[in-house]
């Protein structure tokens, strides 16, 4: 029954849509103002109303459900008259993905002065399948090392006078309070990567007192069944942040004290220091060793990103380009479902509405009658919610040059619940893509608020992270806290997010949907026909990071 109705749904997606007649390109400077678009309310619910269809079976990367998403992305982007932007002229770019499952129960054995204690996975310890070594039988010293951060032009050099080479490193969860909030959540996922550079075989992830409460161990270990997922390379291996660590596990208190046995200070001691407003406890050798000892399966999978161009029309301009994108995989079905309990994650605001803006958008500016100035690359991306991994993966392997890439705005996750006013553009602190947010909300009389949220790290969890990452000034956009909505967010996560209860049961303002479109158009109309594309902010954390060299502009007075 189930097949059947998917391919229904497949039917309607693909009825009427032969190629529209594109714009023709025009003359910048001697074009009138582009014409006022339709933003229908309808029309956005309708976009949603199909992707988070209970038959898309939650639209999980690698899923029968996802791909009958790409191809209703491909017809609308087809019927709007959009160049196709994948591979070998198709709508699609398809990404190769490993995924690895555990096979029977990995152990953790911790020796030590006081002897050898060993746990099963999913007892006081977690284990997560290996993308690098289908088996393992791993045993090194352990060395704890704070917070597991190595960035001195921050003031965090955790790593001084350790030597871990060969070793696996014991690291706090998180980082030290007082640190600017998107540097905080940049450095926090770059740890693993940070150990690997000073030669460490493995990370061993301890809580600190707020992180426990924050995130109690019986939700830590709630995703011990999920498989690890890795795009592949050109070279056929698993693209990993640090490959040269070969162990990696997650420790609740007992066997995080078993790592200090007989050492210098007691894991009760450094727990209750980092405890403390800014400080960052000191690292040392400890007295014990660890042996990790798992098998893991691998097979291999293909998700596409959908990738749709409208060409510029300026012939200075029109070999760069500005992306709007949205990520089209959800979560899939929930494997614990009881029968007659809802068992789909169907996604609607996560990311059905991001994708509803992203094609309501090109709607509007193929309906304008004005092409953009620079083109506009239309990105629906996969495994997003696997760990960003299409937008990673395009980032990486773009189909057109990364350099020609001006600047991107990432629709994740839109509440649309009521009548918002304002919007934040995390990310608006580090480069000009904020003033072009700034100009087309005060359009349409809505305010640019900044972050309400920095305890969420929402910076780097969503896919305009890896642009940042090869260089690409990017903001993530999101309706903001005022009119209510501060209460709304905070209902969203109690109830929706990321469980079955995103659906179209929710009292979501398509209004608002609408609305929101037409912002993003206007946002991605002021990029794409500025005379100057986006640049960083001079001393920019980010920018000079990933962007040395590069132009930049004067940071504007607050």
């Amino acid at each position: 029954m189930r097949s059947t109705r998917v391919a229904a749904l497949l039917a309607l997606a693909l009825a009427g849509a032969a190629p529209a007649q594109p714009p023709q390109p025009q003359a910048a400077a001697a074009t009138p103002p582009p014409a006022s678009a339709d933003f229908s309310a309808d029309r956005f619910k309708a976009h949603v109303a199909f992707l988070a269809d209970d038959a898309l079976e939650g639209r999980d990367t690698g899923s029968r459900g996802y791909d009958v998403a790409a191809a209703y992305v491909a017809s609308q982007f087809t019927a709007l008259g959009l160049t196709p932007g994948g591979e070998k002229g198709s709508w699609y770019a398809r990404v190769p993905f490993r995924s690895a499952t555990l096979s029977g129960t990995p152990t953790v054995s911790i020796a030590g002065p006081d002897g050898t204690r060993s746990w099963d996975n999913g007892t006081d310890v977690i284990v997560r399948p290996s993308l690098q070594e289908p088996e393992q039988d791993v045993t090194a010293p352990v060395v704890f090392a704070g917070y597991g951060l190595d960035a001195p032009g921050q003031g965090l050099d955790d790593y001084k006078g350790l030597d871990v080479r060969g070793k696996i490193v014991a690291l706090f969860s998180g980082v030290p309070s007082g640190l600017d909030s998107e540097i905080a959540a940049h450095l926090g996922d770059q740890k693993e990567a940070m150990a690997a550079r000073r030669g460490a075989v493995g990370v061993l992830t301890i809580p600190t007192i707020r992180s426990a409460k924050v995130r109690p161990w019986r939700t830590t270990s709630a995703g011990l069944a999920r498989p690890s997922l890795a795009w592949i390379g050109p070279d056929g291996k698993a693209n990993e942040e640090a490959p040269g660590l070969r162990v990696g596990a997650t420790l609740n208190d007992p066997a995080a004290a078993a790592l200090f046995a007989g050492a210098r200070r007691s894991y009760a001691a450094v727990r209750a220091e980092a405890d403390r407003d800014g400080a960052r406890p000191r690292g040392f050798a400890l007295k014990t060793t660890l042996r990790l000892q798992r098998r893991s399966d691998w097979t291999t999978i293909s998700s596409p990103e959908v990738i749709g161009i409208l060409p510029g029309s300026d012939p200075a301009l029109k070999d760069e380009y500005v992306i709007l994108m949205g990520h089209l995989d959800h979560l899939g079905m929930r494997k614990n479902a009881k029968p007659g309990e809802d068992a789909v994650y169907n996604g609607a605001l996560d990311n059905g509405a991001g994708i509803a803006t992203m094609i309501e958008a090109a709607r509007a500016f193929t309906e304008s009658g004005e092409r953009p100035r620079r083109s506009i690359l239309f990105i629906a991306n996969t495994g997003e919610e696997k760990g960003l991994l299409g937008a990673s993966y395009f980032a990486a392997n773009p189909t057109v040059p990364i350099g020609s890439i001006a600047g991107a705005v990432d629709l994740d996750m839109p509440l649309l619940l009521y009548p918002f006013t304002d919007v934040i553009a995390f990310g608006a602190e580090h480069s000009t893509v904020a003033e072009a947010v700034r100009r087309a909300a005060a359009k349409m009389g809505v305010a640019l608020s900044p972050d309400p949220m920095p305890e969420q790290n929402i910076f780097v969890r969503s896919d305009h992270y890896e642009f940042v990452r090869q260089g690409v000034p990017a903001i993530l956009l999101a309706t903001g806290y005022a009119n209510g909505g501060e209460a709304k967010w905070g209902w969203f996560f109690e109830h929706a997010y990321h469980k079955v209860g995103d659906d179209l049961t929710q009292p979501i303002d398509w209004a608002s949907g609408a609305r929101y479109a037409e912002l993003n158009y206007l946002i991605a109309r002021e990029l794409a026909d500025a005379d100057q594309r986006p640049r960083w902010y001079r001393g920019d954390y980010f920018g000079d990071l990933f962007a040395p060299g590069r132009p930049r502009a004067p940071r504007p007075a607050r």
